[in-house]
């Protein structure tokens, strides 16, 4: 199981978008992964259940690309029954998403991921460095870059994108290279299969 704890950076400063967070990553449903709603737990910050590898790895790297938070995952085992409410719940798995926020405020790219042994669990540390990996690829991505690389993780063609832009194929191609869009997708399938056996 993954919990996931959410610290909006800078909260005191800028405007509260806990409710915005909520919003978007509720709208996933059980079908998109969410097993327990997200919820405010505290003034700035949110936390989530989620079962499905897939599912955590799209939130992280949304929540990656906003570049507003700072995000502990905490894998492991919860107590069940689970409640109904996120806020309601217990158990290793949100004990280490509340230990894993706390690391994200002095980590790269402000990402934390703790498992089943703690800080010596290397598979908690893979996923980890997965992650950090994937963040710095997108923040060097340009908005051109992010063009061409949403359109093309969303299922199209090259030449579909190329249609849809304007621009030659070949000129696809080289924004997809700039923009490390091969990477980004290698990345986020190792990331899920690494997040299936560090839950194991």
């Amino acid at each position: 199981m993954f919990v996931l704890t959410v610290d909006q950076q800078y909260s005191r400063r800028g405007q509260d978008r806990i409710s915005e967070l909520l919003d978007r990553q509720n709208a996933r449903g059980r079908r998109g992964g969410v097993l327990r709603r997200f919820e405010r737990t505290a003034g700035d910050e949110a936390q989530g259940v989620v079962a499905d590898p897939a599912a955590l790895r799209d939130i992280v790297l949304d929540l990656v690309r906003d570049e507003a938070w700072h995000i502990g995952i905490g894998i492991g085992p919860v107590d069940e029954p689970l409640p109904r409410s996120t806020r309601a719940g217990s158990g290793p798995a949100f004990l280490r998403a509340r230990q894993a926020v706390n690391k994200a405020k002095s980590a790269p790219h402000r990402v934390s991921v703790i498992g089943s042994v703690g800080d010596d669990d290397y598979r908690a540390a893979h996923v980890e460095t997965v992650l950090w990996l994937l963040a710095a690829t997108m923040a060097r991505r340009s908005e051109r870059g992010w063009e061409v690389a949403d359109m093309l993780m969303q299922g199209r063609s090259r030449s579909e994108v190329a249609a849809a832009l304007g621009i030659s194929a070949s000129a696809v191609s080289q924004r997809a290279q700039v923009a490390g869009v091969v990477e980004e997708q290698r990345g986020r399938e190792l990331l899920v299969a690494l997040l299936v056996e560090a839950d194991r």
